[in-house]
């Protein structure tokens, strides 16, 4: 099962998806998913709104630690974040392009969602931006995005991140053809289908359905990633046959953290890994390479 995703040796096709504040789940926070993670034997994608220091993070998993990165109306700001970024010793950014708002999530809108007073988006400290503890009438996540993130983001702004950087870029948030066709000619190195697990906008199309046409227009010229929906072991082995290189898992990585820190996400790996394994073996797969589009069936 091992692979090779923007330069990294992976023990399987899996990757630890970016997700916010991992210390709302454990108080180890994203440094228990980084142990995690390197015990794995793979990577783990670094959120933007992380609870903690990127060096902290990229010190526990220096061989495969990515950053998943949220571009500022302050550019002067996420300037110094890439580079912060890249001093650390990430491996890759992950530019996520399908928020240039939140998307209004109604359980944050009830709960007038906030961080404790504790918890701060630790990265972004510096900039004077790391505070989401105000209380707002709706939800303070939104609120955060709607203020400081920059919703005019652009293709012409790929070449511009590409200059700041030698780092591989993906770029995530894909869910149609054409758009994988221009993350490519923009020179992206991998883009991972993506609709934010479903918590954009409602109606958006799943992953895994638009999954093979994009896999099949850029063929091969760019690493093909999917996140969304990855619960079993079969799910994986679904998504390879339909064209990705790896998946991306968010949220059975905090339930795992959330029932037992570090070991719950190890927990949690070990299950889809020994899943895939299986449905591999049961499919006739001894190998990702005779994984193929053929194990699917429609209709």
């Amino acid at each position: 099962m091992t692979t090779r995703v923007l330069g990294i040796d992976l023990s399987m096709p899996m990757l630890v998806a970016p997700t916010a504040f991992h210390k709302l789940a454990h108080p180890d926070g994203e440094l228990a998913t980084a142990r995690a993670t390197r015990k794995a034997s793979t990577a783990m994608v670094l959120s933007s709104l992380s609870n903690t220091d990127v060096e902290d993070v990229a010190s526990v998993h220096p061989e495969a630690t990515l950053f998943q990165l949220y571009v500022y109306r302050d550019r002067q700001a996420t300037v110094g974040l890439v580079r912060r970024v890249e001093e650390a010793g990430c491996k890759a950014l992950v530019l996520t392009v399908d928020a240039p708002l939140l998307g209004r999530r109604e359980r944050d809108v009830r709960n007038a969602f906030a961080l404790p007073r504790e918890l701060k988006v630790k990265n972004l400290v510096p900039a004077g931006y790391g505070d989401l503890n105000a209380v707002v009438a709706e939800s303070g996540l939104a609120a955060y995005f709607a203020s400081l993130l920059d919703p005019s983001l652009s293709w012409k702004d790929i070449a511009w991140l590409r200059s700041l950087t030698k780092l591989p870029l993906a770029i995530k948030g894909i869910v149609r053809v054409d758009d994988a066709l221009r993350a490519r000619d923009e020179g992206a190195s991998a883009i991972v289908v993506s609709n934010h697990g479903g918590r954009q906008l409602d109606g958006s199309p799943a992953t895994l359905d638009v999954l093979a046409p994009i896999a099949d227009a850029v063929d091969r010229d760019l690493e093909v990633l999917m996140d969304g929906g990855i619960r079993r072991g079969t799910d994986v082995l679904k998504a390879l046959a339909l064209g990705a290189k790896a998946v991306l898992v968010g949220r059975p990585v905090l339930w795992g953290l959330a029932l037992d820190g570090e070991a719950g996400v190890s927990l949690v790996l070990d299950m889809l890994r020994r899943e895939l394994d299986l449905a591999m073996a049961l499919a006739g797969c001894p190998s990702l390479e005779s994984v193929s589009r053929d194990l699917i069936t429609t209709g």
